[in-house]
């Protein structure tokens, strides 16, 4: 099957990979057409920050996994990308010698443009969590609307560096319900495998998992699943779990171990730095501008998109703002950076024959959270894995996905805790608020409630069954979930909607949505598996048809 799934046979039986990489050169050239841009094929993209005034061939605004897998497979084919991230870096070690912040020290690089943290967790045993930070552009985003906050990973990586890495694909039974215009055929022959290979996938050994103290939690996780009944796997992963066994032996530097999840993992995390992003690096076509932020795009007159880009320091305030030309637009902001974007651009005139279904059809992956109070004799460890290997299967009966996530803090909770993913239909809209010039969503905290029941489905179960309750000191005073939030946010320019079939955005020639976005609200799983998946086949698709259609012109 990896053969198969890595190789796309025509019906010549040659690869479409060797043709494209045959065909890059011209492809590349063929994609400057219209605007007066001369770049000899292959050459090594320029360093250094985009300036004004440059004309790209393809700009890619995010580097999330669909921007990432969009400017790997746009350089494969010869195009030059350039890739705008709202985010930093994070490439340079701090004064602690350290690139990312622990989990359980937050400091000015935890979060994104706050004075203040705002954990998801904000209490724990009574005592609240947060604290004062200075602000500066960190790596997580607390992004605050109406009834709902959404967390994000910000920097050149998106959110591949602040989530657990838990690589999910969705049962197959299940997928005509997450994607409904797609062959789900193509996604689980070849799509599915290539984005997994891609991201650096690998799987715990079993027989290690059972034994090592980092994972009782899970054990315990496992062991009251399954006296209630419920299903349950190990799950896949994007860290490297050969690392993690060097670190519980003592012979590298421990970084799951070290409870390092939130604000990013300084070790053993694949993120896409070190797959998707570093392999484009290598193709000498792509360069990268850190703390740069899309404000507008609009048609040009000789052709192609004038881009307007709002360069940041460190404190959030703009520096400069330059304006470039690109043949081409990739929206690959993340679910809520692309459909903000494209519902402001509808809205203020700039791309006013966008479909009306942008900024719609976002969920929240049903995202809900809770803990349990567990009995004396099921101890969880005071040394937990940041990296979640379990998930609890009720979907079916239930309509919930729950990950026995960590609780790293270094002591003893006789805690079990989990993200549940539930099948909750409710879905946002994004609008323009003309008075203030900002975007809001419609998202109502009560809609949560769906979650919270499906969610009970298994823990009121295990409860029932182990004589325990549930932990009330986790989300604020007496609180059970923690239903303020998400960690996935998906939809906004609903394929097949908002868009063509392939991320084409209705209304406009070289303009894509490619992220998160497309996905209408739920995955049944942890989504950026089937986020790289999609971006694949999308990119593929555009590549064999768009660009030798501009050939063919």
């Amino acid at each position: 099957m990896g053969d198969k799934a890595l190789c796309d046979k025509g019906t010549t039986g040659i690869s479409r990979r060797a043709v494209v990489a045959g065909t890059g050169s011209l492809l590349g050239a063929a994609a400057l057409a219209g605007t007066g841009v001369a770049v000899r094929a292959g050459a090594a993209a320029a360093r250094g920050p985009i300036a004004s005034g440059a004309r790209v061939q393809a700009l890619v605004i995010g580097s999330g996994y669909g921007g990432s897998v969009a400017a790997l497979r746009l350089a494969e084919a010869g195009v030059e990308v350039h890739l705008v991230e709202m985010g930093m870096a994070w490439d340079t070690p701090d004064a602690d010698g350290t690139i990312f912040a622990n989990t359980t020290r937050p400091d000015r690089r935890s979060y994104w443009l706050r004075t203040r943290t705002k954990q998801p967790l904000s209490n724990f045993l009574g005592f609240p969590l947060d604290k004062d930070v200075p602000r500066y552009t960190g790596i997580l985003d607390a992004e605050d609307f109406s009834g709902i906050t959404v967390y994000q990973g910000r920097g050149v990586g998106g959110g591949s560096l602040v989530n657990g890495g838990m690589a999910v694909t969705p049962r197959r039974e299940h997928f005509g319900a997450v994607l409904p215009t797609v062959d789900a055929g193509e996604m689980y022959d070849r799509y599915y495998p290539r984005a997994r290979a891609g991201l650096g996938v690998n799987e715990v050994d079993p027989d290690w998992w059972e034994a090592a103290d980092c994972y009782r939690y899970a054990r315990v996780g496992r062991k009251h699943a399954e006296r209630s009944g419920f299903p349950h796997l190990l799950v896949p992963n994007v860290y490297d779990f050969a690392y993690m066994e060097r670190e519980a032996a003592g012979d590298v530097p421990r970084s799951a171990l070290d409870g390092e999840i939130l604000y990013g993992n300084n070790h053993g995390k694949r993120s896409l730095q070190k797959t998707y992003l570093a392999r484009a690096r290598e193709t000498g076509r792509v360069t990268v501008s850190p703390l740069h932020r899309v404000a507008s795009v609009a048609p040009a007159a000789d052709g192609g998109y004038t881009v307007v880009i709002e360069q940041l320091d460190t404190g959030g305030q703009r520096t400069a703002t330059k304006t470039v030309t690109a043949r081409r637009v990739f929206f690959a902001a993340g679910s809520v950076g692309t459909s903000k974007l494209l519902t402001k651009l509808r809205a203020t005139g700039a791309l006013p024959a966008l479909s009306a279904e942008a900024g719609k059809g976002w969920g929240d992956n049903g995202n809900v959270m809770c803990g349990r109070a567990n009995h004396l004799w099921d101890p969880t460890g005071s040394l937990q894995s940041a990296m979640p290997t379990l998930g609890i299967d009720n979907w079916g009966a239930g309509g919930a996905f729950a990950e026995v996530a960590p609780l790293p803090t270094g002591i003893e909770t006789y805690a079990s805790f989990y993200l549940s993913i539930t099948d909750n239909p409710h879905r946002a809209e994004f609008t323009w608020n003309a008075a203030t010039e900002t975007v809001e969503l419609s998202w109502q905290r009560a809609w949560k409630q769906r979650s919270v029941e499906m969610a009970k489905s298994l823990f009121d179960r295990i409860n029932k069954k182990e004589g325990t309750i549930y932990r009330t000191d986790l989300f604020g005073t007496y609180k059970i979930w923690g239903d303020h939030l998400t960690y996935h946010p998906l939809g906004g320019a609903v394929l097949d909607r908002a868009t063509d079939n392939v991320g084409r955005l209705r209304g406009y020639e070289g303009l894509y949505a490619i992220d998160g976005s497309l996905i209408p609200g739920n995955t049944t799983v942890n989504p950026f598996v089937t986020i790289t998946a999609l971006a694949e086949r999308n990119i593929e698709k555009i590549v064999a048809t768009d660009l030798r259609m501009s050939v063919a012109r």
